[in-house]
């Protein structure tokens, strides 16, 4: 299963805003069968709040960010990054 980390659509049709979800990447956008929900973005107010420990969770699992999350998580300053192997040679 892949997993995708997108927007899911809310609010009302002049006042959007979004949830920051984690989801299978084969399910349509606004499907109520999300993983997990990971913070929330309002446009109009430029208001956004993020669990920055699960998004680094799913990000460190494979997750994928769309191209405007990405954008937003940069805006952020999460990154991803790559788990330390611990090597004892």
């Amino acid at each position: 299963m892949s997993v995708k980390i997108r927007f899911l659509l809310v609010g009302k049709p002049r006042q959007r805003s979004f949830r920051l979800i984690a989801i299978d990447s084969r399910r349509k956008r606004n499907s109520n069968k999300f993983l997990e929900i990971l913070g929330f973005h309002n446009p109009q107010t430029k208001e956004s709040k993020l669990d920055k420990e699960n998004i680094q969770k799913w990000l460190a699992v494979g997750a994928q960010p769309t191209l405007t999350v990405k954008n937003l998580l940069k805006k952020h300053g999460i990154k991803k990054e790559i788990p330390k192997i611990n090597q004892s040679t």
